[in-house]
C-alpha cells in the first residue's frame, strides 16, 4: 500500500461517516486500494465527501463515492491530483492570433476589399470594417468560455484560461475556444453548474449581440434565380433565431414570394428541417456583421448542448437521467445526426466526433450525491434552450 495509513486508521477515518457492511482489500488491478460497502452516517453526502477527503489527502489517499446495488460503496486509490501550472502566455498568443484571424474575417464582411491602399491603407480597412464582427464573435466566445472557467474556480476546481482556436478564412475566423479541466467536479451538482455556465453564459451575449446586429441589418428581395456559376449561402434557422427575426421585423423569414397551393404550416415544416424549398422571389435579411456573429454564437451553443458524451448537453443529460439511461440517449441521437447529414452534410462530421467522444461521460469523484431540486431545473432549462437554438440545417448553398 502506497501510503502512510495502515488499515485500522483508514478504518477509522472511514467509520466517523459510514456504517461498514464490509471491507475488501483491492490492488492495482482492481483500481483501488480498499473498498467499503454499507451506508452513510448523514444524508448530507457533499459534507462527507468533503470531510474525508480533506482527512485523506495527507495519506496521499483519494476517496471516491459511488452506488451498488442499491448500497453506498467508498473506494480508496492511491494519488491525489496535484494539477501543474499552465502557461498563461500560450492563452494571450492563441487569443491574438484569433483576434486578427477573426478580425480579417469581419473586414471581409464589412467591406467588397478591404485591402487597398497600401499596407497603411488595408491595415486601418481591415480594423475599421472588422472591429463590429470580431468584438461581438469574440464576447460571445470569451462569455461562453469564462463562464466555465468562472464557474470552476468558484468550486476551487483547477481550470485553464481559454485557449482560442484561431481559423483564418473561415466563415468565422475561428473554431472556438476551449478551457482544460484539470480535476474532475466533485458531484454531478458541480459538473452541472460548469458544464451549463459556459452556454448559459455564451447565449446572454449573443441574444443581445444579434438583435442589436438585426437592427443593424437590412431586408431585401431574394434573386429568383442564381446565375449559372454563383452560389447563394443562406443560413439556416433556429426556433430563437426565427423568432428573433420576428421581433425585429414583424414578419417570419425568410418570406417566400407565395406559398402557392402548399400549405404555410408545411411549408415551415419542410423548410426548418431541409432549408428547401429555395423561396425564390421572397424577402430576408441580408445579415450585418454583428449579426452574423450572433447567429454563430446560437449556433456554438446548440453544438455545444447537444446532449452526449463530454459536450455541456451530455453533462446535463448523465446528471439528470444517469449513466445508464445516458447511454441508452447515446444511439438516438447518432442516428439523428445521421438522418440531418442527408440535409447538411456537416452532420456526419458531428456524427463521428460524437460516435468517438460520444460514449465517454464525465465521472464525478461522488457520485452518491444527488441533484436537488434547483439543479434539476437548470437541466431542464438546458435541454429546453437545446431545443430553442438547434439549427437543423445550419447553412443552405444555393445555385
Amino acid at each position: 500500500m502506497e501510503n502512510l495509513a495502515s488499515d485500522e486508521v483508514l478504518r477509522r477515518f472511514i467509520e466517523q461517516i459510514f456504517i461498514i457492511d464490509d471491507v475488501t482489500l483491492g490492488d492495482e488491478k482492481d483500481g483501488y486500494i480498499v473498498r467499503y460497502r454499507g451506508r452513510l452516517r448523514s444524508e448530507d453526502s457533499v459534507s462527507a465527501y468533503d470531510r474525508l477527503s480533506e482527512e485523506l489527502r495527507s495519506f496521499n489517499i483519494t476517496p471516491l463515492f459511488r452506488k451498488e446495488d442499491g448500497r453506498h460503496v467508498i473506494l480508496l486509490i492511491n494519488g491525489v491530483i496535484s494539477p501543474k501550472k499552465s502557461n498563461p502566455w500560450i492563452n494571450l498568443l492563441l487569443f491574438l492570433l484569433t483576434f486578427i484571424s477573426v478580425l480579417i474575417t469581419g473586414a471581409m464582411y464589412g467591406t467588397n476589399n478591404p485591402f487597398t491602399g497600401g499596407v497603411t491603407g488595408s491595415i486601418y480597412s481591415v480594423i475599421q470594417n472588422g472591429w463590429p464582427f470580431a468584438v461581438s464573435m469574440l464576447a460571445i466566445l470569451g462569455a461562453h468560455e469564462f463562464g466555465h472557467y468562472l464557474m470552476g474556480r468558484h468550486y476551487g476546481i483547477h481550470v485553464t484560461l481559454p485557449y482560442f482556436i484561431p481559423f483564418p478564412l473561415s466563415p468565422f475566423g475561428t473554431l472556438g475556444a476551449f478551457i482544460n479541466m484539470k480535476e474532475s467536479p466533485r458531484n454531478r451538482r458541480q459538473l452541472l453548474d460548469i458544464g451549463l455556465a459556459g452556454p448559459l453564459a455564451g447565449l446572454v451575449i449573443a441574444i443581445p449581440v444579434l438583435f442589436i446586429g438585426l437592427k443593424l441589418s437590412k431586408i431585401d428581395i431574394l434573386q429568383p434565380d442564381i446565375p449559372s456559376g454563383q452560389m447563394l449561402s443562406m443560413e439556416g434557422n433556429s426556433l430563437l433565431y426565427l423568432f428573433m427575426k420576428f421581433l425585429a421585423f414583424g414578419k417570419l423569414l425568410p418570406a417566400p414570394a407565395s406559398y402557392g397551393t402548399m400549405n404555410p404550416v408545411l411549408y415551415w415544416f419542410m423548410y426548418f428541417f431541409t432549408g428547401q424549398p429555395y423561396p425564390a422571389g421572397g424577402i430576408d435579411v441580408m445579415l450585418h456583421p454583428v449579426a452574423w456573429a450572433g447567429w454563430a454564437g446560437m449556433l456554438v451553443t446548440a453544438l455545444n448542448l447537444i446532449p452526449a458524451g463530454q459536450l455541456d448537453g451530455g453533462h446535463a443529460v448523465y446528471v439528470l437521467l444517469g449513466k445508464e439511461k445516458a447511454q441508452k440517449l447515446f444511439p438516438i441521437i447518432l442516428v439523428i445526426l445521421i438522418a440531418l447529414g442527408f440535409v447538411w452534410s456537416g452532420w456526419w462530421l458531428w456524427a463521428a466526433i460524437i460516435f468517438f467522444i460520444g460514449r465517454i461521460y464525465a465521472e464525478p469523484m461522488d457520485q452518491i450525491t444527488e441533484l436537488d431540486n434547483k439543479r434539476k431545473i437548470l437541466a431542464v432549462i438546458g435541454i429546453i434552450v437545446f431545443l430553442l437554438v438547434f439549427t437543423p440545417v445550419p447553412l443552405t448553398l444555393i445555385g
